[in-house]
């Protein structure tokens, strides 16, 4: 409905390891632009059970390069993480680095894309771009991570958990920020790039959940945990890569970002206090987070 045109939109579900599923897609669609964001996330996840990540990671996104490049991809666009940069101890994050030594398979999974996305580029000139999101959030938003978890508990009272004595410290990125840049990565082809896309600024675990308690208008029930193994203490992007070659740049706060999401929050979820979301266990394999969207096996197919 909100696209009249004919053809403008299909919606096919599926899975990108599915190589007969994939193959007819290409087929019948011929797709000039390739956006990869499919994959399977989460640094803790992955050190449970990395085999899953190899196989939806490593092998889903090869095969869309596969792909791409027998087709004729005009632009292959596709999701990495900060998560390649370790334990990096610069300031700000840049896509210079030597980023070798991941620190979990999830980490690793997606360094192996990179290392991949350059074959292609050198055998096929596929042209591709590496996006390294810096943890991403906002409405709608994957529950099993600090955000939602966060305004979820504090909004029903329940005790959360914070890892570590407060001081870590991520570079949260507004999910329209995120959007925008991959729509101007799309938009813009370059030969083989990666580029960050954050904030360009950090905020400590601590000042996070006075945000929080400070939009939901209730306090926390805290408990201390130790650090947990794969996680970072910090990450900072130095996005000036991504503003000279995509004219990307952040808009939006931090408090204003997990302001919006609050009031998502208490739209979808606050006029029913009762309902039970346990973010823990919907997500990475542990059970998914509920769907808002139908999606039937093919639209205009």
């Amino acid at each position: 409905e909100m696209y009249p045109e004919d053809k403008r939109l299909a919606i096919y579900r599926g899975d990108i390891c599915d190589e007969d599923f994939m193959l007819q897609l290409f087929e019948k669609e011929r797709p000039q632009w390739v956006c990869h964001m499919a994959a399977r996330a989460g640094v803790r996840p992955s050190i449970q059970d990395p085999f899953v990540y190899i196989h939806s990671n490593i092998r889903g996104t090869t095969h869309l390069m596969e792909l791409s490049h027998k087709f004729g991809v005009k632009n292959f666009v596709f999701a990495s993480s900060s998560s390649v940069y370790g334990g990096s101890k610069s300031t700000f994050f840049s896509e210079d680095e030597n980023v070798d030594n991941p620190v979990s398979p999830y980490a690793a999974s997606k360094k192996a894309c990179e290392l991949l996305a350059y074959t292609y580029h050198h055998l096929y000139n596929l042209n591709v771009s590496g996006l390294r999101f810096f943890t991403v959030y906002g409405p709608r938003g994957r529950p099993d991570m600090a955000p939602f978890k966060f305004i979820d508990r504090v909004s029903r009272g329940l005790e959360l958990q914070q890892f570590g004595d407060g001081s870590s410290s991520r570079d949260y990125t507004y999910i329209d920020d995120i959007v925008d840049g991959v729509l101007r990565a799309i938009d813009r082809p370059h030969k083989y790039e990666m580029f960050n896309l954050g904030k360009g600024s950090g905020t400590s675990l601590k000042e996070f959940l006075d945000i929080v308690q400070s939009h939901v208008g209730k306090k926390a029930i805290i408990k201390i945990m130790p650090d947990q193994p794969g996680d970072v203490p910090y990450t900072c992007a130095d996005v000036s890569k991504a503003y000279d070659l995509l004219g990307y740049r952040a808009t939006v706060p931090f408090s204003e970002g997990i302001r919006r999401t609050v009031d998502w929050y208490m739209n979808d979820y606050g006029k029913n206090s009762g309902s039970c979301i346990e973010p823990e266990t919907q997500a990475n394999g542990m059970g998914r987070a509920p769907s808002f969207a139908e999606i039937r096996e093919a639209v205009n197919a």
